[in-house]
């Protein structure tokens, strides 16, 4: 499939012009560099293979010159995040590559279980009747009781790994170096300031100039980990890890694919405090860690970059897939109870930071996502040029409605209250 079935599609095509129009001079940070480019970090939720619309919205922000320095994104979220650090430094377009990476793959390689497991699954998503669920669930006892999961998740490692490798990330150390390059680069070229009182004053490089947050949940220790800040509580040697790993952790759909491993475990006194400070660890490092899905602990990690106290420099934008507790789930067949379960899952953390932190709200866009299911890798061409339309329609609408210097203002009001307290 040619990314030009996207990128020049009419729909597309329309969107970007009028919103050239809408918005012309508008905006949108505080950081800039010398190409007029604007500057945000980005925050992408989980939900499959829905993260096609993902790629739509960023694509319109990249073509209104939005730029992105930190970026943090769980499961499908993961997989858009750890494309676009890897794709070359914080000044260049991503997204049209990332949709050379989808169009020349099919997601169906993704289901890389037996045959048993992939009837399985096609029953699911096929809306079958109970009884037929019962009868080809028999046949993959032995996949969740042997493996925990359906697909081994071996295809979407290997695939990851390749189009990392395509942009010289052999391990964590290239992708350190490929960031840290960014940052040297753009310090350059960046004119940061602020507005306080009417007078301006330049200010500091953000701490987290140019992070990465990937979101997965660490079901041996029951711990929240995020890489790669939390890498060395897992390897001896980080530099020399291939970053596929921290993705192929976060998209660990619970009993979809098994869960990802990672074992030899450093262990000693020095390992322990680590684990301690990181995550409240009591008892022993453990030798082996099993990881699944970050959506079942947080799937929307808007909080990530969050500071109470500052008026940031630039905006942390967030694009969530849909909305969350919309409708009331019927639970008539035992699929829909295994889903609203994960759903109460993923959705409890994220959800309490937001209805404590309500500011927030204006800088999420919300794709409508329609009714694909997320499980669905086996999508047509038709429906992911219809997920890409609808990403870009929302980041439309997003760009048009958000206001900068309203929400400094609401950020100023936040950080004097408590400082106040």
């Amino acid at each position: 499939m040619d990314k030009r079935k996207f990128t020049e599609n009419g729909e597309i095509l329309t969107i970007l012009k009028e919103l050239k129009e809408e918005i012309k001079d508008k905006k949108f940070s505080d950081i800039t560099d010398a190409y007029n480019c604007q500057y945000v970090d980005l925050v992408q939720e989980g939900g499959g293979v829905l993260g096609i619309a993902l790629v739509g919205y960023v694509y319109v922000l990249e073509q209104m010159g939005i730029r992105f320095l930190s970026l943090a994104g769980t499961s499908a979220g993961s997989i858009n995040t750890m494309l676009m650090a890897a794709a070359g430094t914080c000044d260049i377009e991503k997204s049209e590559w990332i949709l050379d990476c989808l169009c020349n793959k099919n997601l169906y390689d993704f289901v890389d279980g037996d045959h048993d497991a992939r009837e399985f699954i096609d029953a699911l998503l096929s809306d079958s009747s109970n009884l037929k669920l019962i009868l080809k669930g028999s046949q993959v006892v032995d996949n969740f009781k042997d493996d925990l999961g359906l697909n081994p998740g071996r295809n979407f490692h290997q695939w990851m790994s390749n189009l990392l490798s395509q942009k010289g990330i052999k391990n964590y150390a290239d992708l350190k170096a490929l960031r840290a390059k960014g940052v040297s680069d753009q310090n350059q070229l960046f004119r940061v300031n602020k507005v306080k009182q009417g007078d301006k004053e330049p200010y500091d490089r953000p701490d987290h100039w140019s992070e990465m947050a990937i979101i997965a949940a660490d079901i041996t220790t029951e711990s929240k980990i995020v890489f790669p800040k939390m890498i060395d509580l897992f390897y001896s040697n980080p530099d020399v890890q291939n970053p596929a790993d921290f993705v192929r952790a976060s998209m660990s759909i619970p009993l979809f694919f098994t869960p990802f491993k990672i074992q030899n475990i450093p262990g000693g006194i020095d390992a322990w405090e680590k684990w301690n400070d990181a995550t409240g660890l009591r008892t022993s490092v453990p030798s082996e860690v099993m990881f699944m899905d970050g959506g079942i602990i947080s799937n929307f990690p808007i909080d990530i970059f969050h500071e109470n106290l500052n008026v940031p420099a630039s905006p942390t934008f967030g694009i969530k897939l849909g909305y969350d507790k919309n409708e009331i789930n019927k639970n008539e067949k035992i699929t829909n109870v295994v889903s609203s379960m994960f759903d109460t899952a993923r959705y409890g953390y994220d959800s309490e930071f937001l209805r404590k932190n309500p500011d927030f709200k204006n800088l999420i866009g919300y794709i409508d996502t329609g009714s694909h299911n997320w499980l669905n890798f086996n999508l047509t061409d038709d429906a992911k040029i219809d997920l890409f339309i609808r990403g870009a329609q929302k980041a439309a609408e997003f760009l048009n409605k958000f206001d900068w210097e309203k929400y400094k203002e609401i950020r100023r009001a936040k950080s004097q209250y408590y400082k106040s307290v």
